[in-house]
């Protein structure tokens, strides 16, 4: 049998299971490790940190919040999310800031990081600036299975 006529095979095998694989162009990487401690030039920052809020996404009664402001002496993004009456966030709620170099066509994921210990909101890490206008960051949650991002900045 040809190799052609066996992949054909395989191929209308797999259809009739039901699998299908599809390709999602973006984050290659999608782990806390990739960004706490220092990893690729993000910094630890605080759980309650605030800063200037770019975009805020309500979600049922939480608020994610894309930030930019100082730390270490740079400016930086990072994402935060909080309880709206500002109590605990559930165990399962998670927050990460995706940060691309090319304009939202690739991004790096930094987290999930989740809120393992009840607190009122969790942050990323965050990472530094810069004035290139394919830099940018967008914050994402999920919380309660609801995921939501903000619009690239």
């Amino acid at each position: 049998m040809s190799l052609k006529k066996k992949f054909g095979i395989f191929v209308v095998g797999m259809m009739l299971a039901g699998v299908t694989a599809v390709a999602v162009p973006g984050s290659a990487s999608a782990s806390a490790a990739d960004c706490a401690g220092g990893a690729n030039g993000f910094v630890d920052i605080p759980d309650t940190l605030g800063g200037t809020d770019v975009e805020d996404v309500r979600i049922g009664n939480h608020w994610l919040y894309l930030n930019f402001g100082t730390v270490s002496g740079a400016t930086r993004g990072w994402a935060l999310l909080f309880e709206g009456s500002f109590e605990p966030l559930q165990t399962n709620a998670s927050v990460w800031l995706d940060w691309s170099q090319d304009g939202g066509k690739t991004w790096i994921q930094c987290g999930p990081f989740s809120n393992s210990k009840g607190k009122a909101s969790i942050t990323s890490a965050a990472k530094k600036t810069s004035s290139s206008p394919y830099w940018i960051f967008r914050a994402g949650a999920l919380v309660n299975g609801e995921m939501q991002l903000s619009h690239w900045h």
